[in-house]
């Protein structure tokens, strides 16, 4: 019996030949100029033609602009995977990217097009991956999956709520922390799954010659649907009531449980490998996390520190961690970190702990954020630089 084939006929740009392309290359750009912009604002040096105040817009682009754009480009990317059906490609996704662009323009110049259709054009993008999602795992009868459908939903339904707190309460507080709490959530059952299973893969490779291999990550038991669920529940009274005694020991409890998670993955013996080490080192920042809102709930440390753990350590250093290895294994080449892409690995992780010292330090705060700034900028750039031509290109060259 014949093969599904993996990809239809297809003579357009390479670029709009499967959703990682479009979406890893311009969300990475869109992540440093985002954060760039923000610096300026922060420093009063522009202003911006939007309904949200600066520091609402900064978080905003974040949660519901950059994140969504690397989560479409893996999702549109794996789903054919798991369910055998061909990638969208072409004209569809040219409308999907031109979606988020939309959203994009919308927000930025929201003050001008009022709040309605702002939120109408930024919501309308979140809404439309969540409904080619749910057809293609319906219909290649992929149910496990449909979880993936229900982030999704909770990411719209976060963004919905981040127009309508802005507007009627002057800024989003519930909306950040739903949106937060999803991409924990998310990392927690992806990454749960994948790290695991990358690091399993390389070991045994390489333990292969071995007479005495040593030992492997743990498979996702019990613990692990325990450690997800605890969390859940911790990121869930996290959103409801944030300064809570209760809310931090739960948050300290889910913390200690990840970082027991993550210890079973064999993560110490990966330094050979950075493509697999990356892995570890971003999903390290999900129990910092929980430890430092924990503390934060506790009156123990600064609130903006663990929130930092979260996005500029666990989601950004695990979408640059995915965003490399798609773009090298979808493109044909061999899965290896080359020196610059452990330079963008390194500056993603300068940029995620000085922001986290700048919050712990606030007198510090100026010269923390803008090293953090140029760090956070320089990682996703020379993402885009080193990964954009093989990305625009059908082969293309091996980054340098």
């Amino acid at each position: 019996m014949a093969g599904i084939p993996r990809l239809r006929e297809y003579r357009g740009p390479a670029i709009l030949s499967y959703g990682f392309r479009p979406f890893f290359l311009m969300g990475a750009i869109y992540a440093a100029l985002a954060v760039l912009i923000w610096l300026a604002l922060f420093s009063g040096r522009i202003e911006l033609a939007s309904v949200f105040i600066p520091r609402d817009w900064h978080v905003h682009e974040m949660l519901y602009g950059f994140v969504p754009a690397v989560v479409t480009g893996f999702l549109l990317t794996a789903i054919p995977n798991w369910t055998g059906r061909l990638p969208i490609q072409g004209l569809p996704l040219l409308a999907l990217f031109g979606t988020w662009i939309a959203g994009r323009a919308a927000v930025l110049m929201s003050s001008s097009i009022g709040w309605i259709a702002t939120a109408a054009i930024d919501v309308a993008f979140l809404v439309l991956v969540a409904s080619a999602a749910a057809r293609e795992i319906v219909v290649g009868s992929n149910w496990r999956n449909l979880k993936v459908v229900s982030i999704l939903s909770l990411l719209a339904a976060g963004n919905l709520l981040f127009h309508l707190e802005a507007h009627f309460n002057g800024s989003a507080d519930y909306a950040i922390r739903l949106g937060i709490g999803t991409m924990v959530l998310l990392i927690s059952l992806v990454g749960g799954r994948v790290v695991p299973s990358f690091t399993r893969n390389w070991l045994a490779r390489r333990d292969s010659a071995r007479q005495t291999p040593g030992r492997l990550p743990r498979p996702f038991e019990r613990f692990d649907a325990i450690t997800v669920a605890v969390s859940a529940v911790a990121l869930v009274l996290w959103i409801a009531l944030p300064f809570e005694r209760a809310t931090g020991v739960l948050l300290m409890f889910a913390g200690l449980m990840q970082l027991v998670r993550l210890v079973r993955w064999a993560g110490d013996r990966t330094v050979g490998d950075r493509l697999v080490l990356v892995l570890h080192v971003g999903y390290a920042f999900v129990p910092l996390g929980f430890f430092l809102v924990g503390g934060a709930a506790l009156g123990l440390v600064p609130p903006g520190a663990g929130i930092h753990a979260w996005t500029g350590g666990a989601v950004a250093m695990m979408m640059l961690a995915v965003m490399t290895r798609a773009s090298l294994g979808h493109t044909g080449r061999e899965l290896i970190a080359s020196a610059g892409t452990q330079a963008v690995y390194a500056a993603a992780l300068v940029a995620a702990l000085t922001r986290i010292c700048a919050a712990m330090h606030p007198e510090r705060a100026d010269i923390l954020l803008s090293i953090s700034g140029a760090a956070w900028a320089a990682a996703f750039l020379g993402f885009a630089a080193l990964y954009g031509p093989m990305l625009c290109s059908g082969r293309g060259t091996r980054p340098a």
